[in-house]
């Protein structure tokens, strides 16, 4: 009778055991690695187990023993992800709204796979993506991995950008639609960045020389272009730590130096926004003065209008008036008529 061709793959399965059967909580005995292997056709004395045992921890597998009694169990208590690191993964995994149901459910099985079944199932307990807001958009890998391979070997990229819609006749009041009239751009993608739970590409605009944000989710049919990326001094020096210290809410603008002056109860908020190399300067009525550059937006001014009256801007001019015309349009909102 042929000898099983499995009978070669014995430690790798053994090793397979135990990567899904134990942890720091349970572990197995070498008659219960004798059972699985016989599922296999394998055949194994308990010599040539404890044998194995060694070679993988020779191997770098941390494998350790405990006795309950008289039995010796083996399990394997270290791996290349924590329990709480794997929890934290799923965690990001579940709040990522660009990240769609079906994609979050199969990278969530992908994920307790990197522990054992029984960790796993603990794990699967806290799973809760049913009711979360999700993107629809099946693409968004496919996407993200246009844009790498375009960023990493210098090319444009080209898609279509769209938004939605409000339709006043038809059955669907919602619609996407292309944005520019389906205009396709053809841009140089400098990073992909994640702001308030969605990934964005900032991308060189040549003809209007600007750096510009576009949320992957909404980009269709990206292509890696055969042109080569533009090089210009916005893309050339880009960091995009210091950028996306910035910019508010992926929304561009005039980036301008401003000042700042705040009620200290609010040094946690700026330290957030800005780190805590940002230049302060406090003073003695219980406010301190922050010089940074931002880039004006209307999301900027809606940062700073959440604040209330602990906030005010000192300059430049610009930065005034546009945060002046920002509360006035507010105020205009519910002004008799």
């Amino acid at each position: 009778m042929p000898k099983n061709p499995k009978q070669k793959q014995k430690l790798l399965y053994i090793m397979k055991f135990f990567m899904e059967k134990t942890d720091d909580d349970y572990g197995v005995t070498v008659a219960d690695i004798i059972d699985y292997l016989e599922e296999y056709g394998i055949t194994a004395e308990r010599k040539s187990i404890y044998s194995d045992i060694e070679c993988l921890r020779d191997f770098g597998f941390d494998i350790v023993k405990t006795k309950v009694g008289k039995i010796s169990l083996f399990s394997l208590v270290s791996r290349d992800f924590s329990l709480e690191e794997i929890k934290l993964l799923i965690d990001a995994v579940q709040s990522s709204k660009f990240i769609t149901l079906k994609k979050s459910r199969e990278l969530i099985h992908k994920i307790e796979r990197l522990t054992s079944e029984n960790q796993a199932k603990e794990l699967h307990r806290q799973v809760i993506v049913a009711n979360r807001v999700k993107n629809s958009n099946e693409n968004i890998y496919r996407n993200i991995d246009n844009i790498n391979r375009a960023i990493n070997n210098k090319k444009k990229i080209g898609f279509y950008y769209t938004q939605w819609a409000v339709m006043r006749s038809g059955a669907k009041k919602v619609v996407k639609v292309r944005r520019h009239d389906g205009m396709r751009y053809l841009l140089t993608p400098k990073a992909l960045t994640w702001d308030d739970e969605n990934y964005y590409l900032i991308a060189y605009d040549k003809e209007a020389d600007l750096l510009k944000h576009f949320r992957v989710d909404k980009m269709e049919d990206i292509t890696v272009e055969e042109e080569r990326a533009d090089s210009a001094k916005a893309v050339d020096k880009f960091d995009l730590a210091v950028y996306t210290k910035q910019v508010f809410g992926m929304y561009g603008g005039e980036t301008v130096s401003v000042k700042l002056r705040f009620d200290d109860s609010l040094i946690g908020v700026v330290v957030d926004r800005f780190s805590d190399k940002v230049f302060i300067q406090p003073h003695n009525d219980g406010t301190f003065t922050v010089g940074t550059e931002v880039m004006l937006s209307p999301q900027f001014y809606g940062w700073l209008f959440s604040f209330g009256d602990k906030v005010k801007v000192l300059s430049p001019k610009a930065a005034k008036d546009g945060f002046t015309a920002y509360l006035d349009s507010v105020i205009k909102q519910y002004e008799a008529r």
